[in-house]
């Protein structure tokens, strides 16, 4: 288990490269000890409980912590933040180290991963962070709708949507973390993320003056609420309009990041 925040902590073993050191220093501010120390649990615990590959421990801070925390530039102040398949904390973590006016909620389905979880968010004493182990599609009936919602390289932009928006408010926003593929997968599934309630989905970057790549985003405004009854489902919002389908028919997978 992860040493907790009084115990001397090993983190200048894991301070971030000085090619990246001014981008987390901006983003993470006087959190940088703690995202420090997270990086020190990700390179050890993680690797050891396979939530991060071997390979990726020495490139943390490029590829992942500040990847993931780029995205804070698209949250409104004081927002209420859902991670949907957190798996390591990833960007949820991240976030809510440098962010601590979010709540966050860090949604993973597998035991061990939310264990994980569970055991760092009390060794760097993220208060206004809880673990919730569940599917996406049985959390939206237990949690408040969030003014956005994040993942980051969780799956397909179809099946993303359709796990997401249910657990956005009404014009909230899914922020989805992407690799290359962001263009084509927001053409190719445009119709997708219409049918689940949301707008357009917007390809976009985040941290452009701080990172080399920047982050890749795809936005997703939720434009209206698809409630699922037994023959149909109805969207609200748009009176008269129906669609068919069921929003809860698949959940998921939590892959490792």
């Amino acid at each position: 288990m992860p040493s907790q925040p009084d115990e001397p902590a090993r983190s200048w073993r894991h301070t971030p490269p000085d090619a990246v050191r001014a981008a987390a220093e901006h983003y993470f501010g006087e959190g940088l000890a703690r995202a420090q120390r997270y990086a020190e649990l990700l390179a050890t615990d993680g690797v050891v409980r396979g939530l991060i590959g071997p390979r990726e421990a020495p490139r943390l801070w490029e590829r992942h912590l500040l990847n993931s925390v780029a995205v804070a530039e698209r949250i409104p102040d004081g927002a209420s933040v859902v991670d949907v398949g957190s798996g390591a904390g990833l960007p949820g973590i991240p976030l809510a180290i440098a962010r601590p006016d979010l709540t966050v909620v860090l949604l993973e389905p597998l035991l061990r991963r939310a264990t994980f979880l569970e055991e760092v968010v009390a060794a760097l004493g993220l208060e206004r962070v809880s673990v919730m182990r569940a599917r996406a599609e049985d959390a939206a009936d237990r949690l408040s709708p969030a003014e956005v919602v994040v993942s980051r390289a969780l799956a397909p932009l179809d099946r993303l949507a359709a796990w997401c928006l249910p657990l956005t408010a009404v014009g909230g926003h899914v922020v989805a973390v992407k690799g290359a593929s962001a263009a084509e997968e927001a053409e190719t599934h445009q119709a997708a993320v219409r049918r689940a309630g949301g707008a357009d989905p917007v390809v976009d970057v985040c941290g452009a003056s701080m990172l080399d790549p920047p982050a890749t985003v795809i936005d997703i405004r939720r434009d209206r609420a698809v409630r699922a009854g037994p023959d149909r489902a109805v969207q609200t919002g748009l009176p008269g309009v129906q669609s068919g389908g069921n929003r809860r028919s698949r959940g998921p997978r939590g892959g490792p990041r």
